[in-house]
């Protein structure tokens, strides 16, 4: 099955005069397929405000929806010293 992603003018978010407009889209779209930023086109302005806009969407429609976002999980090692 394949999914269908809003882009940012479909719900409302003007992009701004001095950004790409097509590297903020890719950044958008790639926050919401939940990736990370791990390449170094990832870091160029444009599309990290499209994934800053993007992951803030996220944010607000899970807030809508009553979703609970938690803490980060984590481990923890304990050493025993006797």
């Amino acid at each position: 099955m394949q999914h269908r992603y809003p882009t940012p003018q479909e719900i409302g978010i003007a992009i701004p005069g001095h950004l790409i407009e097509q590297r903020f889209c890719s950044g958008f779209l790639h926050a919401l397929k939940g990736g990370q930023i791990r390449k170094a086109r990832e870091l160029r302005l444009s599309f990290r405000e499209g994934y800053r806009a993007g992951k803030l969407y996220l944010r607000e429609l899970r807030r809508q929806k009553g979703i609970l976002s938690f803490p980060a999980q984590g481990r923890v090692k304990f050493k025993n010293v006797a």
